[in-house]
């Protein structure tokens, strides 16, 4: 259980400060909610059961964790999905569970992704971009909160390391 003043990863928010741990009584049923407020969102207040199931809250990562998740970013993250419906419906499975590093493995995969196809002067498909910038903005959040980085630092070392692989790579195919 979680206590006033924790900061939690609820996986609809992000990085979430418990407010409050009341009894409520809802159509008749008491119950003990939590009160959070999102960190990004200060006038939202969200009330969840404690004993609620189908929500994913969880301790933040711990520094150890965040600087393994940053460092996992120099090489490459699990495999594309070609097919849009499908990739959605991996992906969005992998996220719900809430782990951390295999979000941070679809994010690593999804920027690579929207990096060659910009490279190719494209673009990533507009569920594809939306999908990533959510769960991008999440995990960065979280790992610049750990980490006492800014987001935009967290961002900018990420790109570098995906920078840095890449080349390695083009390199090898030259030789």
């Amino acid at each position: 259980m979680f206590n006033i003043g924790d900061l939690v990863f609820y996986s609809r928010e992000g990085i979430c400060r418990v407010d409050d741990v009341c009894e409520k009584n809802i159509t008749g049923v008491k119950k003990i909610y939590y009160v959070l407020h999102p960190m990004e969102e200060c006038k939202l207040k969200i009330s969840i059961p404690v004993d609620n199931e189908k929500v994913l809250m969880l301790q933040i990562l711990n520094r150890q964790e965040a600087e393994e998740i940053l460092e996992s970013f120099k090489t490459y993250g699990i495999g594309w999905i070609e097919e849009n419906k499908e990739r959605s419906q991996v992906y969005s499975e992998i996220v719900k569970k809430g782990n951390r590093k295999e979000i941070s493995m679809i994010v690593n995969t999804m920027m690579r992704e929207k990096s060659m196809v910009e490279l190719n002067g494209g673009k990533l498909y507009e569920k594809d971009k939306k999908f990533l910038d959510t769960i991008q903005s999440m995990l960065f959040r979280e790992l610049a909160l750990v980490l006492e980085r800014t987001f935009e630092t967290i961002n900018e070392v990420v790109l570098k390391y995906i920078r840095e692989s890449q080349q390695i790579n083009l390199d090898v195919r030259i030789l």
